[in-house]
């Protein structure tokens, strides 16, 4: 429950445009009446140092729409290796075990 709170404070803060520190997470989660171990503050505070979490949020929605692109590139490329692997049971099957001086039923 302390992450999911400090989470929140994190996401407040960063849209008031303030630093993310961790008296400003204790601040603001003692003033919503919450209890938060120090440590969480902390660690939240000296993870997002010197990142802007708006940046962040914000290219989610531009993850999303690329691996539909990938997904498409990658069925593309899927199509030309089975090709390819239609044409390698031919070259297969000229070469046989009888070359090689035994059968699969000797």
């Amino acid at each position: 429950m302390s992450d999911a709170v400090i989470s929140y404070a994190t996401l407040i803060l960063a849209d008031a445009g303030l630093d993310i520190t961790a008296d400003s997470l204790t601040t603001l989660t003692k003033a919503a009446g919450a209890s938060v171990d120090n440590v969480w503050a902390e660690t939240f505070a000296k993870a997002l140092e010197g990142k802007n979490i708006k940046e962040i949020l914000s290219g989610f929605h531009a993850a999303g729409s690329g691996p539909a692109a990938t997904g498409g590139a990658a069925s593309a490329a899927a199509g030309g290796e089975a090709a390819a692997e239609e044409d390698a049971p031919e070259e297969a099957a000229e070469e046989s075990d009888d070359d090689m001086g035994f059968g699969l039923f000797d």
